[in-house]
């Protein structure tokens, strides 16, 4: 297995990939759940360390372990609830892997002209949110997704198993200031659009076409023009409020698809596994 990584600050423009584990978990990165388990088993880019499944979840799994090759050790729902909790949602698998090697982001802004808008998180810490996101991205496309390295869920297990896979197919790169990282997706020609309920637009007049940002903060966080080129609204029927950043995001990813669709420039074909 490849050595632990361990997460860094603002990376330089250029640079090689850079690895993500936190100094707070020396552990293993844990996914679970047959969508996450089996994405991530199909990735070539993803370590395969221990995988643990019931009798249930190897039949499920069954063509994602042969392909890969992996030999999967054989225990109860229980054991898998001692090791995750009693309410975890496991559905019987269990992967100890390592992260995957994260983006520069200038690999990210050549991305999103092709792939779709790159999203960035401010302070998005809820692991269901962020998973939401990436299978939204990996449904709608997208670029890539950019967060804090403080102020955001680990890159696993609930994250990962409401991205249902996303995790494996949409590049994340962690940032240690947001700031000085819109900055620098800007001097690479990046247009950032900022999701905002008082936006001065909406998301669908925002001009999506091209090399985009979409920037999402946490709910009741109010992004601010100095860190975005425009400030963009989803449109709503009534006064019933907005929408929460998950929903917002899909809406978003909608709206860049359609504008991506209905343009001439090519579209990418694909992207790496990382």
């Amino acid at each position: 297995m490849k050595p632990k990584h361990h997460h860094h600050g603002q990376q330089k423009r250029g640079g090689p990939p850079q690895p993500r584990r936190d100094d707070r978990d020396d552990g293993p990165v844990r996914l679970y759940g047959i969508h996450a388990v089996a994405a991530a088993l199909a990735n070539p880019a993803r370590s395969i360390g221990r995988l643990l499944t019931t009798d249930n979840a190897e039949h499920r799994l069954a063509d994602a372990i042969s392909k890969r090759g992996a030999r999967p050790e054989h225990v109860t729902p229980r054991d898998l609830d001692r090791l995750l909790g009693a309410d975890t949602v496991h559905q019987g698998a269990l992967l100890e892997t390592e992260d995957l090697e994260e983006p520069t982001l200038e690999v990210l802004a050549g991305n999103c002209a092709a792939s779709g808008p790159l999203i960035v998180l401010d302070q998005v810490t809820d692991p269901h949110n962020v998973g939401a996101i990436l299978r939204s991205a990996a449904v709608l496309g997208a670029g890539g997704l950019v967060m804090t390295r403080r102020h955001s869920p680990p890159l696993s297990g609930a994250l990962a198993k409401a991205a249902s896979g996303g995790l494996e197919v949409v590049p994340v790169a962690l940032v240690g200031n947001l700031a000085r990282a819109l900055e620098e997706l800007a001097e690479l020609g990046v247009r950032r659009i900022g999701l905002d309920g008082e936006g001065e637009t909406t998301i669908d007049t925002a001009g999506l076409g091209g090399a985009v940002a979409l920037v999402l903060g946490a709910e009741g966080r109010r992004l601010t023009r100095e860190s975005c080129d425009v400030l963009a609204r989803v449109p709503a029927a009534g006064a019933f409020g907005s929408l929460n950043v998950s929903n917002a995001a899909a809406v978003a990813l909608y709206s860049a698809a359609m504008a991506r669709s209905s343009s001439p420039s090519p579209r990418a074909t694909g992207r790496g596994s990382g």
